[in-house]
């Protein structure tokens, strides 16, 4: 190897590497950052122990019973039960690998080190949202179900106005139409404060001059808002031909927890590889948990956790999720689907 070449494990120290990447990958996270997504500490304590899935047992809203009217008379109070509630949350062991060749230009900077760790956060940001994407598709599939039981009423997180066919102003996204989507949660409408939205809903909404741009709290960035709700852009959110989802969260809606697995970063050198050129290969490994609060995931999890595949006991399928909050306004996630051409 000639002097002065730079080589991935001369700049990858692990116990540096894998922390900065983590801690990044959380700030540049838009789901992060906007609070729908909330980092949760207890999630990541049990990432840090055994086990795929993950149990949380909590008391349910008390009952709107009738109150009793106190006297100086009469026999004892019959007391009200306290239900409860149990979910379940599920481990997703993740990674993946680059040779020598795809870090060439951030090896070649100043800073290789910080150079290469910022791609592979920014890689590890869009692979967090696409499973939250899946995630949803997989909650909003079980919503859309006939329920088993009685844990929800069908499609009660959705307003649709898609119709059979496009209508200007009526079937595409419109300020209306998102207020009723809002409704779902009824007088709890103003806790929705983030919409995941589609490029093409996207378009929509600044053709009809329904965004307005904020700056970020560096003042680097304009964030774009609807009705004063953060708005994400993601083409990974679900459509069919013309029609089209956009999602809608409250704060808290969904928690998250990082961890680490036993081995989260190493580098390999195989000399003989390239005819004796040697090649390097950078190796980097996460663990998630993403859990839509009050829902359980009820699928058969594998080893290494479910893929984003809307397949059998993976985070897309419906049958992989259910509902254990009973009243809706706990659930701070709706949907409105719109026909834009």
């Amino acid at each position: 190897m000639a002097a002065g070449t730079t080589v991935v494990s001369d700049v990858v120290v692990p116990e540096i590497f894998s922390p900065y990447v983590q801690q990044r990958t959380e700030q540049k996270s838009r789901l992060v950052q906007s609070g729908a997504v909330v980092v949760d500490a207890a999630l990541s304590a049990n990432l840090a122990g055994g086990g795929l899935t993950f149990n949380s047992p909590s008391f349910q809203d008390l009952d709107d019973d009738a109150d009793n009217v106190s006297s100086d008379s009469g026999g004892a109070s019959s007391p009200n039960k306290i239900g409860t509630s149990q979910e379940i949350a599920v481990r997703l062991s993740r990674n993946n690998s680059w040779a020598s060749a795809d870090l060439a230009a951030a090896l070649a900077g100043a800073d290789p080190a910080t150079a290469i760790a910022n791609r592979v956060s920014d890689y590890w940001v869009r692979r967090l949202q696409a499973a939250f994407v899946a995630t949803m598709t997989g909650l909003f599939a079980d919503n859309a179900a006939a329920p088993a039981g009685t844990e929800h009423v069908q499609n009660d997180m959705t307003h649709d106005v898609s119709g059979a066919a496009y209508i200007a102003g009526v079937t595409d996204f419109n300020a209306e139409a998102f207020i009723d989507a809002t409704l779902t949660m009824g007088d709890s409408m103003d806790s929705l404060g983030l919409i995941f939205v589609h490029s093409i809903v996207y378009g929509r909404m600044q053709k009809n001059n329904l965004i307005d741009f904020i700056p970020d709290a560096r003042g680097e960035t304009r964030i774009p808002t609807f009705l004063g709700r953060e708005v994400v852009v993601d083409d990974g959110v679900s459509f069919s031909g013309g029609v089209f989802e956009s999602w809608l969260f409250g704060a808290g809606a969904v928690r998250l927890g990082t961890g680490a697995p036993k081995v989260p970063t190493e580098t390999i050198r195989v000399p003989s590889a390239g005819n004796g050129g040697g090649t390097e290969t950078l190796h980097n490994r996460t663990e998630w948990c993403i859990h839509p609060a009050g829902n359980a995931y009820v699928g058969t999890a594998p080893i290494g956790g479910p893929s984003n595949a809307a397949t059998a006991n993976n985070l897309g399928a419906a049958a992989s999720w259910q509902r254990v909050f009973p009243e809706r306004k706990q659930i701070k996630i709706a949907r409105l689907i719109t026909r834009e051409f």
